[in-house]
C-alpha cells in the first residue's frame, strides 16, 4: 500500500479535485489518500479567530459568510448529481455549524481557535469522500482524530499511531481508497491539535512509516524538490534523487516544497518519499530514500528570519563548562539553535525563535558579555556529498561567494552541509551568486 498526499493548491479547485480521483483510482493499487484543507481556508479560519479574540463578533460572521459562500460554490461545480450536492450540503451545514458555535464561544481560548483551524481538513476530506462516493469509488474515510496523537512536547508519538491505525483499518481492510486528514491529530488531554503548518506532509509520512507503506508520495504543485529557490533563481531544475540526509538538510533550512519534519518517520521505517507535481503527474519528481547518487553538490536552500547572538566568555582562556552553561539557557527557553561557531572564549548561534530573547539575553549577561544580536538574517545551505577526504569544496563555495559579506560559516558538523549566514539583504544575490558558481 502507498500513501499519497496532496496540498491545497492541488485540492484547490473541483476541476483538481476531480484530477486526484482519476489519479488515485488509475493504477488499481490500495492507496491512503493525505489531503490538505483547500487552498486559503486555514488562512481564512485563522482569520475568524482573530477577529473572535478582538471581539469583532460580527466581522468574524462575515468572514464566516464568505467562506461558506465559496464552499458552496465549489460543491456546485463538483457534484454531478442531486444526490452528491445534497450530501455536500449536509456536510457544509454540519461544519459551518460548528464555525458558528464557535463564534459564539466565550471565553474563546487556543483550544477552541485549534478546532476552528482544524476544520480546513475535516472540509476538504469529506467533500472529497462524497465525491469518491459519487463516482462510484471503492472508499473510505478514516478520521485523523482518531489515530494521529501526539504527546507533552507536541511530538508525535508513532508506536501509538501505528496501533490506533491498525485498529480503525482493520473493519475496513479490504477497501481500495481510504483518505484522511492531514495536520490535525489529538494531543495527551484528548483535544483537537494539529502539528502544525505544514503538517499534513508529517502525516504522510507518519501514516507511511506506521504501516510500512511501499511508498509515500507528497504531491504537489511543482515537478519535486529544485536544486534553488525557483522564485529567485533562473534555471532551476528538479533534482532527481536525494538521501533521507540530503533532504532533511533542504527541508530544515527552507527549501518550502517539503516540511522539515516529514523524513523522519519514513526515514526511521526505510519507506521512501517521492515528490510529485500534480500539474505534470507523468514527471519523474525526487525520490528520496536511503540511498544516494555520487552528485557532490546537490542544491541550495535558504532560511529565513534568523537571528545571530555573539557570547563571549568572561573567564577568558580555559573556560570549561561555558558551552554548557549557554544552552542551559537555551534548552530552559526550548529555544533550537540553528547554527554555532566557537573560539577559546567565544561562542556565536542562530535561532530562528525569538519569543524567549529578552529573557535568554538577560540570563546569558549573569556570565558573558553580549554583543547587539543580528537581526534579520539568513542562513544559506548548500547541500551534497562533502566527505571528509573530498578537497576543494569549501573553495568553490567560497570564491561563489566572493563579492558577499558572509557573517558564519559552519562546516564539518555533517557530511552533507555547508552554512552560510548572510544578511537579509544579500539573500538573492547569494542565492543567485552560488546557483552560477557550483552549477
Amino acid at each position: 500500500m502507498q500513501v499519497w498526499k496532496f496540498g491545497g493548491t492541488s485540492v484547490g479547485k473541483p476541476e483538481r479535485m476531480q484530477s486526484i480521483r482519476q489519479l488515485i483510482t488509475e493504477d488499481g493499487m490500495p492507496k491512503i489518500v493525505v489531503l490538505s484543507a483547500l487552498s486559503g481556508s486555514t488562512n481564512t479560519l485563522l482569520s475568524i479567530s482573530e477577529s473572535i479574540i478582538a471581539l469583532q463578533l460580527q466581522e468574524a460572521k462575515e468572514k464566516a459568510a464568505t467562506l461558506r459562500a465559496h464552499y458552496d460554490n465549489f460543491i456546485k461545480e463538483l457534484y454531478a448529481t442531486e444526490q452528491g450536492l445534497h450530501k455536500g450540503q449536509e456536510i457544509l451545514n454540519k461544519e459551518f455549524g460548528l464555525i458558528d458555535q464557535l463564534i459564539a464561544t466565550a471565553p474563546y481560548t487556543s483550544k477552541q481557535e485549534k478546532e476552528m483551524v482544524a476544520l480546513g481538513e475535516l472540509l476538504s476530506t469529506q467533500i472529497f469522500e462524497a465525491y469518491l462516493q459519487e463516482e462510484g469509488v471503492d472508499s473510505y474515510l478514516l478520521p485523523a482524530l482518531d489515530f494521529m496523537v501526539i504527546d507533552e512536547d507536541n511530538e508525535p508519538i508513532l508506536s501509538q499511531i501505528e496501533l490506533n491505525l491498525a485498529k480503525v483499518m482493520e473493519p475496513v481492510k479490504n477497501k481500495q481508497i481510504f483518505i484522511t486528514q492531514g495536520f490535525i491529530c489529538r494531543n495527551p488531554a484528548g483535544e483537537i491539535d494539529n502539528l502544525k503548518r505544514g503538517g499534513s506532509d508529517y502525516t504522510a509520512s507518519l501514516i507511511g512509516g506506521a504501516i510500512q507503506a511501499e511508498e509515500v508520495q507528497i504531491w504537489t504543485d511543482i515537478d519535486g524538490m529544485h536544486n534553488n529557490d525557483p522564485r529567485i533563481v533562473k534555471n532551476t531544475f528538479p533534482i532527481r534523487e536525494l538521501s533521507f540526509a540530503e533532504a532533511a538538510e533542504l527541508a530544515y533550512f527552507g527549501a518550502k516544497i517539503l516540511h522539515p519534519s516529514t523524513i523522519t518517520p519514513a526515514k526511521m521505517k526505510g519507506v521512501p518519499v517521492r515528490l510529485k507535481n500534480t500539474m505534470e503527474p507523468s514527471a519523474f519528481g525526487t525520490l528520496i530514500s536511503e540511498k544516494s547518487t555520487d552528485v557532490e553538490i546537490k542544491a541550495i536552500a535558504a532560511k529565513d528570519n534568523i537571528t545571530a547572538i555573539y557570547i563571549h566568555s568572561t573567564r577568558m582562556l580555559n573556560a570549561y563548562g561555558f558551552l554548557k552553561r549557554v544552552f542551559e539557557i537555551f534548552e530552559k527557553y526550548k529555544t533550537p539553535v540553528d547554527m554555532i561557531t566557537t573560539s577559546e572564549v567565544s561562542v556565536s548561534v542562530t535561532i530562528d525563535q525569538t519569543t524567549h530573547l529578552d529573557a535568554i539575553m538577560t540570563e546569558l549577561r549573569e556570565f558573558a558579555e553580549l554583543e547587539d544580536p543580528d537581526m534579520d538574517q539568513v542562513i544559506v545551505c548548500i547541500v551534497g556529498n562533502f566527505w571528509a577526504d573530498k578537497a576543494g569544496i569549501a573553495i568553490k563555495v567560497l570564491n561563489a561567494m566572493k563579492n558577499i559579506p558572509i557573517r558564519m560559516i559552519s562546516y564539518g558538523a555533517s557530511e552533507h552541509n555547508i552554512s552560510l549566514l548572510v544578511d537579509a539583504k544579500q539573500k538573492n544575490d547569494a542565492l543567485n551568486a552560488l546557483n552560477e558558481g557550483l552549477f
